[in-house]
């Protein structure tokens, strides 16, 4: 890192004296330094360094506040804690906030006063943004995004391409009358993918096509925008987080559509359904869904018929945290593993507290922090193989981008699904 500017500092302390409500003084007031939180984290628990307690990260956010926000830290700063915004700060923040907090809210669950951590880690994400020091990877997936469309840059011939394949593969199994349609108008739903998928996954595109044809349900897919990822949700840049929120926002508009339905994609969810009105500053005036919460519409109007003995092998679910913990779907999520698999076992812990993959919070993007990426993971490769199972189904393609190479690396031997996946292996076509 080079050595900051006075430019640079002036945009950060801006940005922390132009809050628009009280949450931030709230939270950073309330922590009491109780520790707590402390085997909560993941990277604590894996590496056991003082630096990657929750409360620490909350503190370093807190004595910038201090320093510049209140008359005490102004002028006596040394006895209020209170610190300066240097070079040595911000690169603590960056290694911090970035390089060892997947944002997953669990450490929110376990204190005992109720401070949003996370809140306060992405606080310190949007100042390190004002300053131009977010990780080079995680940076240019955003940026990817706004130049093409999508965060791996796949040209939309290639996309269209790969969807004209899942399409024959489609009819193949099901008949010449099945589609993935493309750019129509009218349609009750929009669907969205997780880049992944036509990149790396496309049977998970044919899976859920699978599912729309056994429910007749009105759809299509815009080659325009179909992005459902917002890494802007995880750079702390808000307004580039907007401008992607805003693009598939009108393309739901241009193409006369009643739902949004969000591909399985944990921050995608989140971005989209609930950050995403906030940063247009109004209400959706269409429906907005995950492709969990429809399919389970499907399960419980007999819309798809269903025979779970197709799926006989032991099955375990890893809860995204933007979907269980952040997201209110942990009981959504059951009733369709429930209805679609014979044999079902729960991590422990698992739901609410469930632990991340450790590949949330944009640590997939950045590979500045692979190694602890993966050394994190083992808690999860840990807890997947004590359940014994055989398959592990995870509705979000950056958890089973992750989960895939744990299994890898700590050769657990299982296959890692999808909730399409699942749900499309079980159905009955009559």
């Amino acid at each position: 890192m080079e050595h900051l500017t006075e430019e640079q500092i002036n945009k950060a302390i801006k940005l922390l004296k132009m809050r628009p409500d009280s949450k931030l003084e709230s939270h950073l007031n309330a922590c009491v330094h109780c520790g707590l939180c402390a085997e909560s984290c993941m990277y604590y628990r894996a590496m056991k360094q003082d630096a990657f307690i929750p409360a620490y990260k909350v503190n370093l956010v807190a004595s910038l506040y201090r320093r510049y926000c209140t008359l005490t830290g102004r002028v006596l700063p040394f006895l209020v804690h209170a610190k300066e915004l240097d070079d040595k700060m911000a690169s603590e923040m960056i290694d911090s906030l970035f390089g060892a907090c997947t944002m997953c809210g669990r450490c929110v669950k376990h204190c005992s006063i109720g401070v949003d951590i996370a809140y306060i880690v992405h606080f310190g994400r949007r100042m390190l943004a004002a300053m131009g020091l977010v990780p080079h990877s995680l940076q240019q997936t955003v940026d990817t995004a706004l130049q093409t469309g999508n965060n791996m840059g796949i040209p939309t011939e290639e996309f269209v391409d790969t969807i004209q394949w899942m399409e024959e593969e489609l009819q193949d199994e099901l008949g010449a009358e099945a589609h993935i349609p493309l750019n129509e108008e009218n349609k009750n739903i929009i669907y969205t993918l997780n880049p992944r998928e036509p990149k790396f996954f496309p049977l998970s595109i044919a899976a859920m096509a699978k599912i729309f044809y056994a429910a007749n349900e009105s759809w299509t897919i815009s080659t325009n925008m179909y992005d459902v990822t917002n890494y802007g949700l995880f750079n702390g840049n808000n307004q580039q987080a907007g401008e992607i929120a805003k693009r598939l926002h009108d393309e739901v508009i241009a193409k006369k559509c009643k739902i949004l339905v969000l591909g399985e994609c944990g921050h995608g969810s989140r971005a989209n359904r609930w950050e995403a009105p906030n940063y247009l500053q109004h209400r959706y005036e269409f429906e907005t869904i995950t492709a969990v919460e429809l399919i389970n519409q499907y399960i419980r109007e007999k819309r798809i018929k269903i025979n779970k003995t197709l799926n006989n092998e032991l099955v375990t679910l890893h809860d995204p945290c933007n979907l269980v913990r952040n997201g209110g779907l942990l009981n959504e999520l059951r009733f369709t593993v429930k209805n679609c698999v014979s044999n079902f076992v729960e991590m422990t812990p698992h739901g609410m507290d469930n632990f991340c993959c450790g590949g949330g919070g944009g640590q997939l993007a950045m590979s500045e922090y692979n190694e602890r990426r993966i050394a994190i993971g083992k808690i999860k490769a840990d807890q997947i193989k004590q359940t014994g199972a055989k398959v592990v189904v995870t509705p979000c393609h950056n958890c089973v981008d992750q989960l895939m190479q744990l299994n890898s690396i700590y050769k657990l031997n299982v296959k890692i699904k999808t909730i399409a996946e699942i749900v499309a292996d079980a159905i009955v076509i009559p």
